[in-house]
C-alpha cells in the first residue's frame, strides 16, 4: 500500500491522514518508548511534520529532553512522538493505522534496551541503539 495512510485513536476522537511516505518506520526498544506506550516497543513510522494532518484534542508531555508525546485526550491511545530536533517530524504509532498492515517496520533500534523476554525473529536488522 502507498500513501495517503490514515489512522486513529481507540475511541476515534483523534484521527490522522498522512499524505506522503514515511521517511523511516522503525521499532523502538528503548526504555522511554516502552513506558510511554505501556508495551515492549514502540513500532512506528516516522513523517515530516507537514505530510500528517491531525485532527481531534490531545495531550502532549515531554518524554525525554528531545521527545514530546501525545495522546487522546479522552481514551488516552498513545499515537504520537515528536522529535524536537529538526527538521520538523512526527513519528505515528503503527497500532493506529486503519490498514494495520499498510506500513511494515524496516528494522529495530535500542534492542539493548529490549525486555528479556521478548524474541526478536522477524529478520529485520537490529541496532544496539539508534542506527548510524
Amino acid at each position: 500500500m502507498t500513501a495517503p495512510y490514515a489512522g486513529g485513536c481507540l475511541c476515534g476522537q483523534v484521527r490522522w491522514r498522512a499524505t506522503a511516505e514515511p521517511a523511516n518506520v522503525r521499532v523502538c526498544h528503548c526504555r522511554n518508548c516502552q513506558r510511554a506506550v505501556g508495551g515492549p516497543f514502540f513500532a512506528r513510522a516516522m513523517f515530516l511534520a507537514n505530510d500528517v494532518e491531525r485532527e481531534g484534542e490531545t495531550l502532549s508531555w515531554p518524554t525525554s529532553e528531545r521527545v514530546d508525546r501525545f495522546a487522546c485526550a479522552r481514551c488516552g491511545t498513545p499515537i504520537f512522538a515528536g522529535p524536537k530536533d529538526p527538521p520538523a517530524r512526527l513519528a505515528v504509532s503503527l497500532a493506529t493505522l486503519d490498514d494495520p498492515g499498510a506500513i511494515a517496520p524496516e528494522m529495530h533500534i535500542w534492542v539493548s534496551e529490549k525486555l528479556g523476554w521478548l524474541c526478536i525473529d522477524d529478520g529485520l536488522p537490529q541496532h544496539a541503539e539508534g542506527p548510524r
